[in-house]
């Protein structure tokens, strides 16, 4: 069952898509990246995956999005949208993981532990920019304090799995994802096999927090 539900912020209104659990024991929050909304095809395969194994996933539309704005605000004011929100992905009284995709996956290490999370979800941290591995931002995904699975793609331009610096979290790789997850056409495992990984993984580790 989906539903929908708009909450004020100080950035502005939100939106929030529920996809209720069965018999859930946990809600995954998922913010979007900077680039587009919760549309992109790993929080809709983790939307679709997750609810039957106990997940309720909340897809966060962030206020800038829902204003119809086409780029996203500072680090600060994104922030300052998903603590306004937490309150209502609190409602339900159960765990909550934060998480998100690139921008959104910075702003869940940023906030998650400050905010009371269970643990924390990154689906294709933006390590660094393209072509700019000096620019690093490991330190925020380094600073998380709780439970922490980052999903890669394995030719993301923003941070391969292999430049990842040692740290207490876990990686899981989508071999030949870019930073959508989406696969050239000459890989040899196609692209819903790649999200099917990506969703196994996540699951996985969602149980191991139980």
């Amino acid at each position: 069952m989906t539903q929908y539900e708009t909450v004020p912020t100080d950035a502005g209104e939100a939106r929030i898509t529920w996809h209720a659990g069965t018999k859930p024991w946990a809600v995954l929050a998922l913010g979007h990246g900077a680039g587009g909304g919760v549309e992109a095809r790993d929080l809709q395969a983790l939307a679709g995956a997750l609810p039957a194994k106990g997940v309720t996933v909340a897809l966060v539309e962030q206020p800038w999005r829902v204003a119809g704005k086409k780029v996203a605000p500072a680090p600060k004011t994104l922030d300052t949208g998903w603590r306004g929100l937490w309150p209502a992905l609190a409602e339900p009284g159960l765990p909550v993981i934060a998480g998100g995709r690139s921008a959104g996956a910075r702003v869940a290490c940023r906030t998650g532990r400050e905010l009371g999370a269970l643990a924390v979800l990154a689906l294709s941290f933006p390590l660094h920019p393209p072509g700019k591995p000096e620019k690093s931002r490991a330190e925020e995904l380094l600073a998380t304090g709780l439970p922490t699975l980052v999903v890669q793609g394995g030719n993301d331009p923003f941070g391969r799995p292999e430049e990842y610096p040692e740290g207490p979290y876990e990686l899981v790789e989508i071999p030949y994802g870019d930073h959508g997850f989406a696969l050239p056409k000459r890989a040899p495992l196609g692209q819903d096999e790649a999200l099917g990984l990506l969703a196994d993984g996540v699951a996985e580790w969602i149980s191991a927090l139980r």
